[in-house]
């Protein structure tokens, strides 16, 4: 792996953002404002998938209206913050490259711009999956410096996209190795709305962002059961544990358990189980019997549900292992969303 030189100053820095999803979108708008205080190079690209919205080009209304109309609709972006449909000109003279998309999407990413990246830019990962293959599971992070040859780091947190583009206040929590790329990284993400705690577990920042959304499926099979808060407090702290042993299974001694009381960890849960996509497709999965794909098209506008893919492929490694009698919440998960099982069976795993 590639060694970094030191950044003196970030205000010489450029920054990239590669996606523009709700979650991509907003951190783009925040690193903008920064930039707008000088923080960084004030102008801020951001690589958008374009895609006509009533006839027009999706990059071109972001870059004339200040608004993403179908992923942040309402919320009016910085200026200086410049929507690009061409990846490599995008990434070609960035210091800094945040990557937030849906885990699916990096090796075709990763192979568009491996030749073009700056041979020491400083890349995080906002992305929240994982990637599984016969030698185990791969964490967005993992994955990237594989496949770019960086050290990489992660920011994740209890953030609801519109809540944060709205500036309500969250907090989140950056993971990178060396005390200098936490700073570059706390100082890019800070805002009066927006707090950054940082740490060296990079894995355990991830961890739980991975995993959240096959827990945050069950609290919405709850709501769609109509059973209330003291049922999905059962379902939150059942799926806590969960993620806490199937990280230290896969992860051992890499993750630290404190940063789980980060707000990647359990904040991030409780904020995904009582919002988010994830519960919500859960909750009309069970109040229609609507396949997946039918929910992702009728509720998401063009964007995609994680849960149940995440939920899937976890599975992958518990049936392999067959460690079905260690982790029976994530097993009946992975039943109910198959319809294998009725949602109603989640209850089960109390008696």
């Amino acid at each position: 792996m590639k060694s970094l030189r030191k950044f003196s100053l970030t205000k010489n820095l450029k920054c990239t953002v590669i996606g523009s999803g709700n979650w991509g979108n907003t951190l783009a708008k925040i690193i903008s404002e920064n930039a707008q205080n000088g923080i960084l190079k004030e102008k801020v690209d951001m690589w958008v998938f374009d895609e006509q919205v009533e006839g027009q080009s999706l990059v071109d209304i972001i870059n004339y209206k200040h608004e993403n109309v179908k992923y942040l609709n309402g919320i009016t972006l910085p200026s200086n913050l410049v929507a690009k449909k061409n990846l490599k000109s995008c990434i070609s003279d960035a210091d800094l490259v945040v990557f937030c998309l849906p885990h699916q999407f990096l090796p075709g990413i990763c192979d568009e711009i491996k030749s073009s990246l700056k041979p020491n830019a400083y890349l995080i990962t906002g992305i929240k999956g994982m990637f599984v293959n016969p030698s185990g599971i791969e964490l967005p992070s993992q994955f990237l410096e594989k496949k770019l040859n960086r050290p990489v780091g992660a920011i994740s947190g209890a953030n609801i996209a519109i809540d944060v583009a709205k500036s309500e206040f969250a907090e989140a929590t950056v993971g990178a190795r060396t005390e200098e790329e936490r700073k570059i990284w706390k100082d890019i993400f800070q805002r009066p709305y927006f707090s950054i705690r940082s740490v060296s577990d990079i894995l355990g920042v991830e961890s739980c962002g991975a995993m959240k959304n096959i827990v945050a499926l069950g609290a919405g099979f709850v709501d769609g059961l109509n059973l209330g808060s003291n049922t999905k407090s059962a379902i939150i702290r059942k799926g806590m544990a969960e993620i806490i042993e199937f990280s230290s299974h896969t992860f051992g001694d890499c993750i630290n358990n404190s940063t789980f009381w980060e707000s990647c960890g359990i904040a991030d849960l409780v904020a995904t189980c009582f919002s988010g996509r994830n519960r919500k497709c859960a909750e009309h999965f069970v109040r229609t019997g609507k396949s997946w794909d039918e929910i992702e098209l009728e509720l998401l506008n063009g964007q995609k549900l994680q849960g149940v893919l995440t939920a899937f492929e976890v599975y992958e490694i518990i049936e392999y292992f067959k460690l079905q009698k260690f982790f029976p919440f994530f097993t009946r998960i992975k039943e109910i969303s198959k319809k294998e099982k009725d949602p109603y069976s989640i209850l089960d795993l109390f008696n």
